[in-house]
């Protein structure tokens, strides 16, 4: 089983690996149904989807009728306005079949005019806001990608206290020395404020290129094998600080779980050193 920890103020005991929905973007009802009973049998309690995921929230549907009471369930909204994320919660409730969620994030906020919106009157804030006291969401978050990630995060928990957030974590990553620190900075202000961080593309090998064909269901290349990810998400799972979501594939999903299960010790940065080059580990975002 994969060890489980208390998800930020939520109190909730998660697992360590949460189940990324964004391995459910286009696959058959099948193929989602025998991804959960493999969720189901490593103990992951904790799922994270997204409105813009294709059919995610449609394939989860099935399984949450039976089990939502033992999961903690979050999804996102990339719009900016009140009005527009609003819909969009109400579409996700009904696309997922249940009355409410655990977690509502800001998908990708990262872009200043963007933020800018989402944080003035009549943005999604306000939404947010009022979806918690409704009742129809229980806690809030904030995601983003690109190296200017941590930075936005920051000037978000500034402008309004959110319960986690979620950005990319690994180790080429982190040897952008800029990404790096205020990384760390962010990790700072989440510790003090009992915010859960959640890590993304933890296994990621680098990006495709333009004409490069999809052999996995990633935007990005993939690690795809078990030595290698074990490497990978090893040196990732050593940051106790973090909570990872899994890759964005069924396919290479149980080799993730697998390497979650064995987990021991981080993967010391000289070994991921040496390695990076051979796996041909370059950064997603510069």
């Amino acid at each position: 089983m994969i060890e489980k920890k208390v998800f930020g103020r939520t109190g909730h005991k998660s697992t360590k690996i949460l189940f990324g929905g964004a391995a459910f973007f286009n696959v058959t009802q099948a193929d989602a149904d025998r991804t959960m009973d493999l969720i189901m049998k490593y103990g992951i309690n904790h799922i994270d989807t997204a409105e813009s995921y294709g059919d995610s929230e449609i394939r989860l549907d099935p399984w949450l009728k039976h089990n939502r009471q033992h999961v903690f369930l979050a999804t996102k909204t990339d719009k900016r306005t009140y009005k527009a994320a609003k819909e969009e919660l109400h579409q996700s409730l009904e696309r997922l079949c249940v009355d409410s969620i655990d977690l509502w994030q800001m998908h990708c906020l990262v872009d200043e005019n963007e933020w800018e919106i989402a944080m003035d009157d009549g943005g999604v804030l306000e939404a947010f806001e009022e979806a918690r006291i409704q009742g129809l969401v229980n806690y809030l978050g904030v995601t983003g990608h690109g190296v200017q990630t941590p930075s936005m995060h920051l000037k978000s928990l500034e402008r309004f206290d959110f319960d986690t957030v979620l950005l990319p974590y690994n180790y080429m990553m982190m040897q952008n020395k800029s990404y790096a620190s205020d990384f760390d900075a962010l990790v700072t202000v989440c510790k003090e404020k009992n915010i859960a961080i959640q890590g993304i593309k933890t296994i990621a090998r680098g990006p495709k290129g333009e004409n490069e064909k999809d052999q996995f269901h990633t935007w990005y290349k993939p690690l795809d094998k078990q030595s290698e990810i074990d490497m990978a998400l090893h040196w990732a799972m050593g940051n106790e600080d973090i909570f990872i979501n899994s890759v964005a594939d069924v396919n290479i999903l149980p080799l993730v779980l697998d390497a979650a299960t064995r987990f021991t010790t981080k993967t010391p940065d000289e070994k991921m050193k040496r390695a990076s080059r051979e796996m041909g580990l370059t950064p997603l975002f510069s």
